[in-house]
């Protein structure tokens, strides 16, 4: 019972702080004249089950055992995007429930999929919410994935694990420490990114919006045109910056602060981000080049490498429909939606240091087939690799790809046509944003697709935010029964 104190103690706490979010948006109501005091009663009404659950839930001493804080992990999710949700139903978009929860989890996830089919006419309130909502999923999911997914060891995260703390029980002072610094670079970057977007023409609003979303590589805008709106190769450019920034692993900013001034050089899944980027940017750039002969080489550069970092970290950020290039870019941006950033970043997918560990693998067994009785060690930046992280990462990446296929097949069981059920299954699970296709392609959204999908997609971005099996570990009974 004193873990389930804690866990419902702690998200007592987060529904607090996500009330008091609230009020941002509630005080631009007052300005735009919205005449709506829908983000008044969220506030009120999440401020009070917060308060309820952290009165009902008082205790001496607050830990959480490894069983407690897999629990915690899924349910602080649920809960946020619950109550998230409530502003979106109270509005005057007239948004149903699925709807609703459905834009909420897309925010907090930093998916960036939305059911908003005209977003400049749409209340600036509820954008500036869309835009915090993932803000702050971006912040968490970055404390989450040094401080928890480690001592969950989900999927080979435990390569990622802190020195300062070795059980679960550990984790809150260990995270208070780590999260000063982390939220202090994550304000940072955002007023920098906000800055920039202002220089180069967005409005305030607009800079203050797209600087949150960009940093948290969510995608979402306050334009139904994204990014393409502005028409601004200035802010096409800052965005790429900023989308690399958020996506390079947040504990390398620790190791800078702390005075590892080459932590950005050494870091083998920072580089490994670096090459995978140029690669696909050339690559789209030769397509480009040899298929698209109305606009310049530099335009054809700047295209391709917007488009290739937006989809690559899971932003989903667009300026043009590239459904429309071709079916190669189809299928390569569909793989790009696979592999996503770094782990400990604000992206998602499988991440480059699975892949990177994979193609160590594939050549440790090749070397043992030339070289049978040779005996070699893995290294991934100098730490040994054993065998059990190994399988864990096959395992983590077998299921990512299985879980997709059963995704997409219950999606077209609901009624989406191949391409949507496949692009929604990956964009999804991925947390990218726009799928492809005329129905949820760059240039369409999630409106027209059944309330079953949109709980189906829901269900995905949450699997693809919390590392898998931090999710699906609830299902199984002999979870509760140790």
């Amino acid at each position: 019972m004193t873990a389930n104190k804690t866990v419902f103690f702690i998200s007592g706490i987060l529904l607090v702080i996500l009330g008091i979010f609230m009020l941002a948006p509630y005080l631009l109501q007052i300005f735009y004249g919205e005449k709506s005091h829908s983000f008044l009663s969220s506030s009120f009404i999440t401020i009070f089950i917060g308060v309820l659950l952290i009165l009902s839930n008082l205790q001496k001493n607050y830990r959480l055992n490894l069983q407690e804080t897999f629990i915690f992990s899924t349910l602080s999710w649920v809960f946020v995007a619950l109550f998230g949700s409530i502003p979106f139903m109270l509005s005057t978009l007239n948004l149903s429930i699925s709807e609703a929860f459905f834009e909420s989890m897309s925010g907090i996830t930093t998916t960036g999929s939305t059911v908003i089919s005209n977003l400049d006419n749409s209340p600036k309130s509820i954008l500036f919410w869309r835009a915090i909502m993932q803000w702050l999923g971006g912040i968490g999911i970055i404390v989450m994935a040094i401080t928890v997914f480690p001592l969950l060891k989900v999927g080979g995260m435990q390569l990622f694990k802190m020195e300062s703390a070795q059980d679960a029980e550990k984790i809150f002072p260990r995270t208070a420490e780590v999260a000063k610094t982390i939220i202090s670079t994550y304000l940072i970057l955002t007023f920098l990114c906000a800055f920039f977007y202002w220089s180069f023409g967005m409005s305030l609003f607009d800079s203050a919006a797209h600087s949150m979303t960009t940093i948290a590589t969510g995608g979402f805008s306050t334009h139904t045109e994204s990014i393409g709106y502005f028409k601004s190769s200035g802010i096409e450019i800052v965005a790429t910056i900023f989308i690399i920034l958020g996506s390079i692993p947040f504990i390398s900013y620790l190791k800078f602060v702390r005075g590892n001034s080459k932590i950005f050089f050494q870091d083998v899944q920072i580089r490994g981000l670096i090459y995978l980027l140029m690669i696909s940017i050339l690559v789209m750039f030769l397509y480009l080049f040899f298929t698209n002969h109305e606009v310049s080489l530099l335009d054809r550069l700047r295209i391709s490498s917007f488009n290739v970092v937006s989809i690559l970290s899971g932003t989903g950020y667009v300026t043009d429909d590239f459904g429309l290039w071709g079916k190669f870019s189809l299928i390569f941006f569909l793989f790009l939606m696979f592999v996503g950033g770094c782990a400990g970043s604000t992206t998602c997918g499988i991440k480059i240091f699975r892949l990177q560990i994979l193609f160590l693998f594939f050549k440790n067994q090749i070397k043992k087939l030339i070289y049978p009785n040779s005996i070699s060690i893995i290294k991934y930046n100098t730490q040994k690799i054993s065998d059990s992280f190994i399988t864990s990462v096959i395992v983590f990446v077998f299921s990512y790809l299985f879980l997709f296929m059963l995704l997409a097949v219950l999606l077209s069981i609901t009624g989406l046509d191949f391409v949507s059920a496949i692009s929604g299954a990956a964009t999804s699970i991925s947390n990218v944003g726009p799928g492809l296709g005329d129905m949820i392609g760059p240039n369409g959204n999630f409106k027209e697709v059944s309330d079953t999908s949109k709980w189906l997609l829901s269900f995905g971005m949450l699997l693809g935010r919390l590392e898998l099996f931090a999710v699906l570990v609830l299902f199984f009974p002999a979870f509760w029964k140790n």
